[in-house]
């Protein structure tokens, strides 16, 4: 490893409030941002962000048996786990900064997430170790997240949390609550070969037939449902079709994004249900919809913190997946997701963050934090 850190680009823009927020810039943001880590291409990400640790005075930092960076500070055995995913969607976006704006791919989603639990914690350990007394804080910046979450599943039986963070981003006055599940399937119509002038439909006609029977089935699950929280949200994602000598067929893939009450096991079973004599195959990893519950110390502590830095909290509940979904049931734990960025800038060729936004965040966490392990 090396132990170098990468040079801050550009003067910093001061944190509001100013006095007292010593030890806060963006280097860490900086330096992981510079470290371009798609999906299954994490090590060097990893690596760098296990020094930083180390240099930042964690307890410990190393590099778990799923690849994920792992930070801890403190010794306790009470744990509080702030989990970010260090992997970013392709499309390798030079880093620069102007002005009060940091562009890179992952800026936004979601190692401005991810830095920020990395600094956060380093503030509780340098400027208020005490308050580690019987606790370790667990900073994961996790592999695979914008894949099948394999550092999420990785982690979630090793550790025992009284509380989580996960790290996406929500801008730093606001707190999500919730995420939808998902489940993919394929869908096959196969049938015997006919002549092109026959008036039997073809096996691509009978599949555009299918996708539009399933998207009136959505349509009546979804009336009265006026939060797309809480709808079924449907995709098709991609189409193929084929004939052999006896035999043509068609293929659909199509990706749901689920609500509370509808599990993946359920839309399963309602698809064989609404679609008879179709071919119907699931693949990938199917995710539940979760909810975090909002009367907790931990949301109190975030709403708290929001106020002191001037701002006034709200909430959200996204339509996306995140490993949220992964831990939240597992642990069953207070949980909470936040983090800087502005999450419509997700994968976009313009991603970017605010490093004056960043900051703030960064002071959210220190005194969300402080106020939990009292």
């Amino acid at each position: 490893m090396t132990s170098a850190l990468p040079p801050v680009p550009s003067p910093l823009p001061p944190l509001p409030g100013g006095e007292g927020k010593i030890g806060i810039d963006a280097r860490t943001l900086i330096g992981l941002v510079e470290q371009y880590s798609p999906t299954g291409e994490e090590k060097a990400a990893v690596t760098w962000l296990v020094e930083r640790m180390r240099q930042l005075g964690y307890s410990q930092s190393f590099v778990d048996g799923a690849g994920n960076a792992v930070g801890v500070m403190g010794a306790g055995p009470r744990q509080a786990i702030l989990l970010g995913h260090i992997d970013t969607v392709t499309g390798l976006i030079p880093v620069r900064v102007e002005g009060d704006l940091l562009y890179g791919r992952g800026s936004v989603d979601a190692k401005g997430p991810l830095a920020a639990f990395v600094d956060a914690v380093a503030r509780i350990g340098m400027h208020s170790p005490s308050l580690l007394d019987g606790w370790q804080l667990v900073v994961i910046g996790a592999v695979d997240e914008e894949g099948d979450s394999l550092g999420a599943r990785h982690i979630t039986p090793l550790y025992h949390p009284e509380f989580a963070i996960v790290g996406e981003p929500s801008r730093w006055e606001r707190v999500t609550l919730g995420y939808k599940g998902s489940a993919w399937a394929r869908l096959t119509v196969r049938q015997a070969r006919s002549h092109t002038a026959s008036p039997t439909a073809s096996a691509s006609e009978k599949a555009v037939a299918a996708w539009e029977t399933l998207r009136g089935w959505a349509d009546k699950f979804n009336a009265g449902r006026e939060r797309a929280f809480d709808q079924l949200l449907l995709a098709l994602r991609g189409l193929e079709s084929g004939e052999g000598d006896f035999e043509e067929w068609a293929s659909l893939r199509v990706g749901a994004r689920l609500p509370l009450d509808l599990p993946a096991e359920a839309w399963y079973i309602h698809l064989a249900e609404i679609l008879p004599g179709i071919q119907i195959e699931p693949y990938g990893f199917p995710i539940p919809a979760y909810a975090c519950e909002k009367n907790t110390p931990l949301v109190r502590a975030f709403l708290a913190a929001i106020r002191t830095q001037g701002g006034k909290p709200g909430f959200l509940f996204k339509t996306g997946t995140a490993d949220l979904n992964i831990v939240g049931p597992a642990w069953n734990c207070p949980s909470v997701v936040y983090g800087p960025g502005d999450s419509a800038l997700d994968h976009t060729p313009q991603e970017h963050a605010s490093l004056g936004e960043y900051l703030q965040a960064v002071e959210v966490l220190v005194q969300t934090l402080k106020q939990m392990l009292r």
